[in-house]
């Protein structure tokens, strides 16, 4: 009987620090309205790339006869040069740009914070090694290798281009990952854990984790922004082929095709996905803010 009771006892105990934690999230995120703006807005751009696509039909209509129709109730942002509407680009290209910034984002969070936590735990040789290799990877210029890996690789998927830009953007996150490591490593808490001869797991996992998981979730959403404007960038140049429509794209024919800079009428084309990356810039740093005190406990229940 007692040996079902622990389990069930566990679980229940589990579930009541999970439920404690949501409610501390929620009293944080209701102490500042920017932070529930923020996390309104991020909750939008998640609804638009997952269910976007899907309001409009595929392909997009076009309207010969309203070639750059200024913005009114039918077209909000206007249309493009081929009669299609902007606002229906902008949703529609959200999927890629959001799918490949949130590959980028878990890529770089797990291959950096786990090399870093290994490396500042087991330091030694091994710390030496991966040290070795990070600093080499930081040091080789992440645009220039990119615009080489464009030639050869045509990065035609958003899950490609969010591994190609996820595993050229882990060095920094393993480097801060790891000196955070090596001071909490030293503390107290860790000490009296390796006297009761508890797994390098369990205590990476258990003990570090938990204390690092502020500075992790920061990394991961600015990950998504650093993310947003590469793959903006590339398709912007014109160094990535335009298999798939995005904001990148629509910035590029913009500028470069229809001429947005010398002509009033097709700056809403331009101003439209600009207007995209701000918002979803603006609700990532409000929901940041929130970050130091959603992961400290003490700092919840004030």
């Amino acid at each position: 009987m007692s040996a079902t009771i622990v389990p069930e006892a566990e679980a229940g105990g589990a579930a009541a620090v999970r439920r404690n934690f949501w409610r501390g999230v929620w009293r944080v995120m209701r102490r500042k309205p920017s932070r529930m703006a923020g996390a309104v807005i991020l909750a939008v751009f998640a609804f638009m790339g997952i269910f976007g696509p899907m309001l409009y039909p595929d392909p997009l209509p076009r309207d010969t006869s309203a070639l750059y129709a200024p913005p009114s109730l039918r077209h909000p942002f206007g249309t493009d040069f081929e009669g299609t509407d902007v606002l229906a680009l902008v949703v529609t290209g959200s999927r890629y740009v959001l799918l490949t910034a949130v590959v980028t984002a878990v890529i770089t969070v797990v291959v950096g914070a786990g090399v870093g936590l290994f490396a500042g735990f087991r330091r030694g040789r091994w710390d030496t090694v991966l040290m070795r290799f990070t600093d080499m990877k930081l040091t080789i210029p992440g645009l220039p290798l990119l615009l080489v890996l464009s030639t050869v690789w045509k990065f035609t998927g958003a899950v490609e281009m969010g591994l190609v830009l996820g595993l050229l953007g882990w060095g920094g996150v393993a480097r801060a990952v790891r000196s955070q490591t090596l001071s909490l490593r030293e503390r107290g808490f860790i000490e009296a854990a390796r006297g009761l001869g508890l797994s390098t797991t369990h205590i990476v996992g258990r003990e570090l984790l938990p204390g690092m998981a502020p500075y992790i979730a920061m990394n991961a959403l600015i990950a998504v922004t650093g993310a947003v404007y590469a793959q903006v960038g590339l398709f912007f140049l014109g160094v990535l082929p335009f298999e798939a429509n995005n904001w990148g794209v629509m910035l590029n024919l913009a500028v470069f095709g229809g001429g947005a800079l010398t002509t009033t009428a097709a700056l809403p084309y331009l101003l439209a996905p600009l207007l995209a990356i701000l918002l979803l810039t603006l609700g990532i740093v409000l929901v940041v803010d929130a970050m130091d005190e959603i992961f400290n406990p003490r700092l919840r229940e004030e």
